[in-house]
């Protein structure tokens, strides 16, 4: 291991953070938030004095070389710094009521999982808001991912890097270099946020809901700057609106670079993409239908509505147009399996992810082929993608994995002796970066009922969720710290 390359890396990317902080505080400024800006350039003078000491104690490192285990020790410090110091404004300002709660919001946001601890959001602070919700938009591509596309200035490579933060069983290697995948990346995810922007503003939204609701959508993290989340505008059009880039958040980041390249047969053929709308055309029917058999809605809110909520759930945003709490029991338990499914492996998306459980699912079929016929040769396949064995082994230590964290997870925090359902559910939807749940876990619920040391573990829960559970879990294990 080298950890002087660890400490120099933590202490460039916490300056580059501070760099992103100055547009939040321009936002306090222009909205006349003095106690705002104060509370931001604080942060900032100290994440910058803290990053010059750093670099001055590794000064004469050499040249930087990073290894596997380098790699997951600097992503999961990146994730727990930054929330450190992007919760710091929150704290100076006061807009929550311990520090807790505010490094718990801000690892929300990051990880993007939009669960909340603040309450009274729109009377709150602009520029707080701003960031709140900015969060969502840089952890939905990854900060990790963002900070790839400079480091070769630094002089290291960021092939671990990106395996250590990308999401799904397989990374997407779009170019020869890593950097140019990550810009590409970024790129394609910027031009897409900008067009959402547009349209949510030729809705009738002003420039500031436009952009935190952006935010939201396709960091698939569901922060809204209001406390009725999207049903404070009351509209169908941004209702759709949001609907789409949800879905198109929910999306392989890979298969746009393939449009871009005219390679639409491609697309077509991803057999995640496929069982991805698949899965969203037939709960939304599912569920549309049910609203409008019993009365709920006519049949274009019933349709627009089921469409809204499925694909929230789903891509793990956590927006809600309406209180799908009030909903008959048979929706809210197709929103529920939502909840264990997540966005394709490349997307903003948490959860499991779509390829992961259409992995699991012919892994089913085959194994019931072969009790049939036992001397039969079956190829796992998911469109025109084959899984090796090395794979399935894999993904079927990563869903047994995820399914004990959910386990002990409700198990631990059953000491808060707060509504089992409601815990239960807390627990799926911070592993899974979903946001907002059932069981009480609705439209107008916040974490903060939660005493401060249940608030970490939550945080814990969302940050091995984000980095899909080994890149945090091995940094606790014998075998990492070994020579």
């Amino acid at each position: 291991m080298n950890p002087k390359t660890v400490v120099r890396l933590l202490s460039f990317i916490t300056i580059f953070m501070a760099l992103i902080l100055l547009i939040p505080t321009a936002v306090s400024y222009g909205y006349g938030e003095t106690e705002g800006v104060r509370a931001f350039l604080s942060t900032i003078a100290i994440m910058v004095a803290v990053s010059f000491v750093g670099i001055a104690l590794t000064r004469n490192n050499g040249e930087m070389r990073l290894t596997v285990k380098d790699s997951y020790l600097f992503v999961t410090l990146t994730w727990v710094i930054l929330t450190f110091f992007g919760a710091l404004p929150m704290h100076f300002t006061g807009v929550l009521d311990n520090f807790s709660q505010c490094y718990f919001e801000i690892m929300s946001g990051f990880t993007t999982t939009g669960a909340a601890a603040m309450v009274g959001i729109d009377s709150k602070m602009k520029g707080i808001l701003f960031w709140r919700n900015m969060t969502n938009w840089l952890g939905g591509m990854g900060i990790v991912v963002l900070f790839v596309a400079v480091l070769p200035i630094l002089g290291v490579r960021g092939t671990a890097l990106y395996g250590a933060e990308s999401v799904g069983p397989t990374k997407d290697k779009l170019r020869p270099k890593i950097k140019e995948t990550a810009i590409i990346l970024w790129s394609i995810y910027t031009g897409i946020s900008a067009l959402q922007v547009v349209l949510l503003m030729l809705g009738g939204l002003d420039w500031f809901d436009a952009t935190t609701v952006m935010f939201g959508t396709m960091g698939a993290a569901g922060y809204v700057p209001h406390d009725a989340s999207i049903a404070f505008y009351e509209s169908a059009y941004v209702d759709w609106i949001c609907t789409i880039f949800m879905f198109l958040a929910g999306t392989n980041f890979a298969l746009y670079y393939r449009i871009l390249q005219r390679k639409f047969s491609k697309v077509f053929r991803d057999g995640e993409y496929r069982l991805y709308w698949k899965i969203v055309l037939v709960s939304t029917a599912l569920v549309a239908a049910n609203l409008y058999l019993k009365g709920f809605y006519n049949l274009n809110d019933s349709v627009r509505n089921a469409a809204f909520q499925v694909v929230s759930f789903i891509t793990t945003t956590g927006f809600s147009n309406v209180n799908y709490t009030h909903w008959p029991l048979f929706a809210q338990c197709v929103l529920y399996v939502m909840m264990f499914i997540g966005g394709c492996a490349g997307s903003t998306g948490g959860g499991i992810k779509v390829v992961r459980i259409g992995a699991m699912m012919q892994l089913f079929k085959n194994s019931i082929t072969k009790r049939i016929h036992p001397n039969s040769v079956t190829v796992l396949r998911l469109g025109d993608d084959t899984f090796s064995n090395d794979t399935l082994q894999a993904i079927a230590g990563f869903v047994g994995f995820y399914i004990m964290n959910a386990i002990i997870g409700t198990l631990v925090l059953s000491l808060t002796d707060v509504d089992f359902l409601a815990v239960h559910t807390s627990v799926l939807l911070t592993l899974g970066n979903i946001g907002i749940g059932l069981g009480g876990i609705g439209t107008d619920f916040t974490f903060a009922i939660y005493p401060e040391w249940a608030l970490w573990c939550f945080s814990f829960l969302m940050l091995v969720g984000r980095l899909e559970l080994f890149t945090v879990y091995s940094i606790f294990t014998r075998d990492f710290w070994r020579r």
